[in-house]
């Protein structure tokens, strides 16, 4: 019964969006004159309405105007940036390079360089712990530095592959991380900087991006092969749900004002998935964007989904600018 009753509610969601439109509609483009090749993760400064876009075959960062929709900085010459973050508290632009291993500390106002640490090897994902004031990379053939609210290193967690995206849990001590070549999602403690626990992501491998809804208890993970969302509880780390999606996903995000799942591929589409209670989900709309755009950022505050759209053919790099209805 509660099968059939689930199967109806997903028919009834899916009638309802097709009668209306798509949660997304695309707001403006933004065009990047001039850059060329993949572009990797975004940071936003919500009081400024800017972005900082890693464009990592461009060997820079963008710096975006949301408002007028247009470039207003760039920090040039990096060897593969691949993750950044804006911190407001401090002004700076933290940006991490895969090509030299390094993470760089910039000024966000002048963007003067003020430090540079290297890490070894592959520096990657950047994430903020709003519990600290640290910062956390990952990077090379296995492993998280720390680096303190004074841009020192401190720690470093080992996780023995390289980590992809990884989210923390707030209110919580623990942190989410994705161990593709492990096959799937290392628990760290926060405090202890150590991982505690490791859990599997079902018959799919490829596992890059992540979201995580903290007020169900529920973590997104976009694996590729196949391509799959797949959602764990984070109490158990059982997978409760297994649902295929839009092809070469590498960034998911969750809207918990309306309970939806963003997942963007670069097959050239961000398909929506509809909450209909912890353990159900259903995908109600294939926005299309461009080829290769796989990418982009979530700003709940301004209630819009960026994505970036490399340059293919006639059509220039852009930022896909996506309001939602």
């Amino acid at each position: 019964m509660k099968a059939i009753i689930f199967a109806i509610l997903n028919c009834l969601s899916f009638v309802s969006f097709a009668e209306t439109a798509a949660p997304l509609r695309l707001e403006k483009e933004i065009p990047l004159p001039g850059v060329e090749g993949r572009i990797d993760h975004f940071s936003a400064d919500t009081a400024s309405h800017r972005l900082f876009i890693a464009a990592l075959g461009d060997g820079s960062v963008q710096i975006v105007d949301t408002d007028p929709g247009q470039r207003a900085g760039i920090i040039k010459g990096l060897r593969e940036p691949q993750g950044v973050y804006y911190d407001a508290k401090k002004g700076r632009i933290y940006v991490a390079t895969g090509g030299d291993g390094k993470l760089r500390i910039y000024d966000s106002k002048t963007l003067n360089l003020q430090s540079t640490l290297s890490l070894g090897s592959d520096a990657d994902n950047v994430r903020y712990d709003q519990q600290t004031g640290d910062v956390w990379v990952g990077f090379g053939s296995g492993g998280i530095a720390v680096i303190d609210p004074d841009g020192r290193p401190t720690s470093t967690i080992s996780l023995g592959t390289h980590p992809e995206s990884f989210l923390f849990e707030d209110p919580g001590d623990r942190v989410f991380v994705n161990v593709p070549k492990q096959f799937g999602v290392a628990v760290v403690d926060r405090k202890k900087k150590s991982v505690i626990a490791k859990w599997g992501v079902g018959r799919t491998v490829a596992n890059y991006p992540m979201a995580l809804d903290v007020g169900h208890k529920r973590l997104f993970v976009g694996c590729r092969l196949p391509a799959r969302l797949v959602v764990l509880d984070t109490v158990s780390g059982a997978v409760k749900a297994s649902l295929p999606t839009v092809g070469d996903s590498d960034d998911i995000f969750y809207d918990a004002s309306r309970s939806l799942v963003y997942v963007i591929g670069g097959e050239g589409a961000i398909e929506i998935f509809q909450q209909t209670d912890p353990d159900h989900y259903a995908s109600v709309a294939k926005v299309p964007t461009a080829s290769g755009a796989r990418t982009g950022f979530f700003v709940p505050e301004w209630n819009k989904l960026f994505v970036a759209a490399p340059h293919r053919g006639s059509n220039q790099a852009r930022i896909l600018v996506f309001a939602g209805r």
